[in-house]
């Protein structure tokens, strides 16, 4: 009874089965890019270019949220020995140094907002307003 249902491929009956990519076929996908004229890159760029170009909704300031955040990833980062945008007068300390970095708007960093809506915007650290009660505490 049960050894009639039992199935040996381990999958789902309702699963489509996945077509085997024989040798050539990805040249063939290759070759079909370039039929086309269009670079894949070049599309890819319109897009960004068009959620670019849209008005931002979301305020121009950091919030203390995402400040904390940088700061933590970027510190661990340096302290990770990642490349150092700043030029060092001194500090060993990465979290100082990553502050270093924000207060010189150095991090390399794109913050996404996620919106009700499910769209986001990106913002670039160098971009945002740092409050000044932040500033203090980054040493402006």
């Amino acid at each position: 009874m049960a050894d009639e249902e039992y199935n040996d491929d381990f999958g789902y009956e309702d699963e489509p089965v996945e077509p085997e990519i024989e040798e050539g076929a990805e040249e063939e996908i290759e070759n079909n890019n370039e039929d086309m004229g269009v670079d894949p890159i070049e599309a890819d760029d319109k897009g960004e270019q068009e959620v670019a170009e849209r008005p931002r909704k979301t305020s121009k300031f950091m919030t203390k949220y995402e400040r904390a955040r940088i700061l933590g990833t970027r510190a661990l980062q340096i302290s990770m020995n990642a490349p150092v945008m700043v030029e060092l007068e001194g500090e060993t300390d990465p979290l100082e140094i990553a502050m270093k970095e924000l207060r010189e708007r150095k991090i390399p960093f794109t913050i996404r907002r996620y919106l009700p809506d499910g769209s986001y915007e990106d913002w670039g650290v160098d971009e945002l307003i740092v409050e000044d009660s932040w500033k203090r505490q980054v040493g402006h």
